[in-house]
């Protein structure tokens, strides 16, 4: 992100959204804003922790990150 406005700066965010949408908003006909809510929450924790991502050698991004960082998972 070079701070100049450019359209491959929102490039990432809307991957991740759209993954979102996909994998999860679309296949499920949420009845309420707290049943989305709940159900956004429980996709992204499945996103980390659970769903290997090609572009990090098939690794979740919580292995990533915290095997590099030195830090413990939180809770």
């Amino acid at each position: 992100m070079d701070g100049k406005s450019r359209w491959v700066d929102n490039v990432p965010v809307e991957r991740l959204w759209r993954s979102v949408k996909y994998e999860n908003v679309y296949l499920r006909a949420y009845e309420s804003m707290a049943a989305l809510r709940e159900g956004i929450k429980d996709y992204f924790l499945f996103y980390n922790t659970k769903r290997t991502h090609q572009s990090l050698a098939k690794q979740t991004p919580d292995e990533i990150y915290f095997k590099d960082n030195g830090l413990k998972e939180a809770a």
